[in-house]
């Protein structure tokens, strides 16, 4: 699928556009749900900031499918999900591992050789033993240069200082990319960039964030960060 495709409307992704607005939290029901994001890290694996990219697009490319909208298959699931806590777990897979998750329901991206595939969100102990057994920590990606953002091309700007692992950031810019197309009211997946950011760059997100200009992911705090730690600002460039 190219980044370019045009996609189904963004019906689905309305309520998480308005909690952010109106800065509420989301409801539970008392139920753990989850988006699996599979990256694929062959060996030896592709660089970081295209993992990140793919992992982005993947996210919002799932929600934005037209098998997600009102009377599609995927509807039920990822509306109930978008409509509590958009939790995300990524995980990694190489050969017939990756091979095999090909086969769930999802949505596999590539950017410049890396891929990523997000699955159908649901309870987390839910998860079929063929994406439970998969598994991301300690996995240390090449870093990369990647170029400067084209102008008007949406960037997600990763908090540097956190030093995140390749898990934790693939499942922020997987949110960012759903508060960017929510807060945007896109129906198709741009071609997002994802980069890091600190020091004045990081402070002039923030202030953009202030002023509406920007989306920013707080996080949950289940891993790594403090709760409510601002891990990724997603803005055009």
């Amino acid at each position: 699928m190219n980044a370019d495709q045009s996609l189904a409307g963004a019906s689905v992704l309305a309520p998480l556009g308005t909690r952010y607005l109106r800065g509420a939290e989301p409801v539970s029901d008392g139920v753990v749900r989850a988006m699996p994001v599979v990256l694929r890290l062959e060996r030896p694996p592709a660089a970081r900031t295209p993992v990140l990219e793919a992992a982005a697009a993947a996210a919002l490319a799932l929600c934005l499918d037209p098998r997600a909208e009102p009377g599609g298959e995927w509807h039920d699931a990822v509306s109930i999900w978008v409509s509590t806590q958009i939790r995300k777990i990524a995980r990694r897979a190489r050969g017939a591992h990756w091979a095999a998750v090909q086969e769930l329901p999802g949505v596999t991206w590539e950017v410049d050789g890396a891929e990523a595939r997000a699955l159908l969100p649901g309870p987390v102990d839910e998860v079929p033993r063929v994406v439970s057994r998969l598994q991301i920590g300690g996995t240390e990606l090449e870093s990369d240069e990647p170029a400067p953002p084209s102008p008007g091309q949406p960037v997600i700007w990763v908090n540097a200082a956190l030093d995140l692992t390749v898990g934790k950031a693939a499942a922020q810019v997987g949110h960012a990319s759903m508060l960017y197309a929510a807060a945007h009211g896109l129906t198709s997946v741009p071609h997002f960039a994802v980069r890091d950011a600190d020091g004045e760059r990081w402070a002039a997100l923030c202030a953009a964030v202030g002023r509406g200009d920007a989306v920013a992911v707080r996080d949950a705090g289940f891993t790594e960060v403090a709760p409510g730690t601002i891990t990724c600002i997603a803005a055009s460039s």
